[in-house]
Formats: structure tokens, C-alpha cells, sequence
């Protein structure tokens, strides 16, 4: 299984993609919209992991662009935000689940 990992915080970055490694995951990450655009415009991906604040394209802006050219990749949204209209909108845009990342450090 192939995952895409979009998060502008590199240590969470990091940390996120080397335990789905360790699971067996095979995973691209990055950490900007730009980058991600272009990871996604010539990978398929079974999941992308994807940060709402990020640098370049944000992760809004991304995920609707990716939508209109794939409808069956499962998004997984990362985010602090904690406005309710910032975790309903994208759903209504289509990923499947939305999470909050935890801003403390362990």
C-alpha cells in the first residue's frame, strides 16, 4: 500500500511516515501543496495523509484540485484547526475522515 504524507511540520512529518514505514507502508511525503500537486499528478497513491495548513497551495485548495481529477483516492485530513466549518467543509469537498493533529509534544 502506497501513502502520501502532506504535512509542513517536519518532525511530524517525519515521525508519521517512519511508523507507517515501520508497518510496512510504502510512503512519499512532503511539505508543501505545491509539491504534493505534483507528487499526485504522477503517483497513484492508496491514501493521502494531508495537512489543511500549508505552504504554497494549501491543503483546501489541494485536496479540491485533486478532486476533480480523482474521485477514489481515501484523504485523510490532519489538522489543529478547531473551527467546526474548518472540519465540515472539506467532508462536504469528499475525504473520508477527518483528524486533528495533537500539538503537544510527547
Amino acid at each position: 500500500m502506497r501513502l502520501l504524507v502532506v504535512e509542513d511540520e517536519q518532525s511530524l512529518q517525519e515521525d508519521i511516515k517512519k511508523k507507517l514505514q515501520h508497518s510496512g507502508y510504502e510512503v512519499d511525503a512532503c511539505g508543501d501543496g505545491e509539491t504534493a500537486s505534483e507528487y499526485l499528478a504522477v503517483e497513484y497513491y492508496d491514501l493521502v495523509l494531508l495537512d489543511l495548513n500549508l505552504p504554497k497551495i494549501d491543503g483546501m485548495t489541494l485536496l479540491r484540485n485533486f478532486r476533480e481529477e480523482n474521485q477514489e483516492t481515501p484523504v485523510l485530513i490532519l489538522s489543529a484547526r478547531s473551527e467546526i466549518n474548518d472540519k465540515v467543509e472539506p467532508v462536504e469537498d469528499g475525504p473520508e475522515e477527518t483528524g486533528e493533529e495533537d500539538d503537544t509534544e510527547e
